[in-house]
């Protein structure tokens, strides 16, 4: 799958790569974005490949899991980001 990285694309990428825990909320208060624009372009860099995902294991009590995205090495690739060592 191809991903065009312009707007909203960009700022969504630019968002989980600035955060230290990125999830839905805190990606759309980063890019300025709402939610009905933000999860939709979640799931398709999910389903390309360029970000990864982890479920709170731990939520606080009353509160659903959150849902934390990271890029993954391809996703910052793609992004023209440079990638973490650690993915390397």
């Amino acid at each position: 799958m191809t991903v065009r990285v312009a707007g909203r694309v960009y700022r969504v990428l630019t968002a989980i790569h600035t955060l230290d825990r990125a999830w839905g909320l805190s990606i759309c208060q980063a890019s300025g974005l709402g939610s009905g624009t933000v999860y939709p372009i979640l799931e398709r860099l999910r389903e390309a490949g360029w970000i990864g995902y982890r479920i709170e294991e731990n939520p606080a009590p009353g509160h659903p899991p959150r849902t934390f995205y990271h890029l993954t090495l391809r996703g910052q690739i793609g992004a023209g980001l440079e990638p973490d060592k650690e993915q390397q």
